[in-house]
């Protein structure tokens, strides 16, 4: 993984073409809140069809808890709709078939020669992209739970939202 994605530090503002072949920034998808970023291997992975369908399984609560989902691999627009729709999945799927952001990200998993897939990393992010935590799920227990997933959401949200404790936000004004 490329030099500076450390937690503290800003991710990348990757521009990549979504699920139905329009650009899209992960600026513009963040849209003021708190991303779960991840770059999976391709729909072909047994480990990443499991550790999406935990997504999916996390989808409703992050849609109400005002959490954007990315998730990005190499497989083409067409491919990431067709595996999109077929979780059951709802939010952004980023194609970068022309691996513009996997060389620059330094991320390519060099044990998978027919595919040069990403190396499957998550990142929770901050609305303006400063990384809160990273996890590296090439062995597949080294992924984020859902719970973990979770237990960022919380932190990150408490320090982005004045009014995530009510009592402490009216005593202050």
């Amino acid at each position: 993984m490329r030099s500076g994605l450390e937690i503290g530090n800003q991710f990348p503002d990757i521009e990549l073409p979504d699920h139905s072949g329009h650009r899209r920034t992960l600026s513009e998808l963040a849209g003021g809140d708190p991303i779960i970023l991840n770059f999976y291997r391709g729909w072909w992975c047994p480990k990443e069809q499991q550790f999406m369908r935990g997504l999916v399984r996390l989808q409703d609560e992050a849609e109400v808890a005002y959490t954007r989902m990315v998730s990005v691999s190499v497989d083409t627009p067409e491919v990431i709709c067709a595996f999109r729709a077929g979780l059951g999945a709802r939010w952004t799927f980023l194609s970068d078939v022309k691996r513009e952001w996997l060389h620059e990200l330094d991320m390519l998993e060099t044990t998978d020669t027919v595919h040069n897939p990403y190396l499957p990393y998550a990142f929770t992010l901050y609305p303006d992209l400063t990384i809160h935590a990273i996890y590296n799920g090439y062995w597949f227990w080294g992924r984020a739970t859902l719970e973990e997933l979770r237990r960022d959401m919380r932190e990150i949200t408490r320090k982005v939202r004045p009014d995530f404790d009510l009592q402490k936000a009216r005593s202050r004004s």
